[in-house]
């Protein structure tokens, strides 16, 4: 009986031990993520250092092209490509290691964000350049920032930038972001600095002839002849289907004229042309 009743103890102390080693390895994780996705700083950025009860030794500072700020008692430090919390932990080491202040309480304010920035092109509601606040940022939220896609704009996307020192670029069709099988990690990618977002404007046909509301339209996704006739109001009474005719451009810029069926999905630069009928 008293076997047993070790055996037991033994055990509980092991799942207490097991558990204590999780916990502290999920905090750990969280801490790691919470330091990766902490905003880097960069060259332009301006910022404010303050130190408890050191008035004086409160600076507000651009840092330079070299990620340096010239500061009181420690000269030039180099906070460029740290986070907020590593800069301050840098400068309250300098402050405390050279006898300056026994304890230093220091805190950095970002005033404004110059050095990591992404730029949003082409058919958007706001283009311009944004800043890239936090190392997590994704295309979706690059795009969210400059007010999201136009009425004009299309669903492919380009992204270009570097990577690694080397050229990117990368096409991304819209839609299938947001698909349930899609690989987010992938398609949502990370925005780097110097990123530029290009959005192309949407396909376009046109529909002239016999119809009720001649003129351009956009092209949905996989639209068929039928569709497009009937986004334009369908054919007058003079207009005929046997003479529906569709101008497209081949590959070497050759209209070619075709009489395709109503089921027939359209292409970008289409033309699409109703005859009227003889009787």
């Amino acid at each position: 009986m008293m076997r047993i009743h070790q055996l037991l103890l033994a055990a509980a102390i092991g799942l207490g031990a097991v558990a204590a080693h999780a916990q502290t390895g999920v905090a750990a994780a969280a801490a790691t993520a919470t330091s990766n996705a902490e905003y880097k700083l960069g060259a332009g950025d301006v910022v404010r250092v303050i130190v408890y009860q050191n008035p004086d030794l409160t600076l507000e500072t651009r840092v330079s092209e070299t990620g340096a700020i010239s500061y009181p008692l420690l000269g030039s430090v180099r906070i460029g490509g740290l986070g907020v919390s590593a800069a301050e932990k840098l400068i309250a080491d300098g402050l405390k290691n050279g006898n300056f202040v026994k304890s230093p309480q220091v805190t950095l304010i970002l005033l404004q964000v110059k050095g990591n920035q992404a730029s949003v092109l082409g058919q958007v509601n706001r283009p311009g350049r944004y800043p890239i606040e936090t190392t997590d940022m994704r295309m979706t939220d690059l795009l969210a920032n400059a007010g999201g896609v136009a009425t004009t704009g299309g669903d492919q996307l380009v992204l270009t930038g570097t990577r690694g020192g080397k050229p990117y670029r990368l096409e991304i069709d819209l839609p299938s972001v947001f698909s349930p099988n899609a690989n987010h990690a992938a398609s949502d990618v990370l925005i780097q600095n110097g990123d530029v977002l290009w959005v192309d404007r949407a396909p376009l046909v046109y529909i002239y002839g016999e119809v009720q509301r001649p003129g351009p339209m956009r092209l949905e996704r996989g639209m068929t002849l039928m569709q497009a006739l009937a986004s334009g109001g369908g054919l007058t009474q003079r207009g005929t289907e046997r003479g529906i005719r569709v101008h497209r451009k081949d590959a070497g810029g050759k209209v070619e004229v075709m009489q395709p069926g109503m089921d027939d999905s359209l292409k970008d630069g289409d033309v699409v042309y109703v005859k009227e009928s003889l009787f």
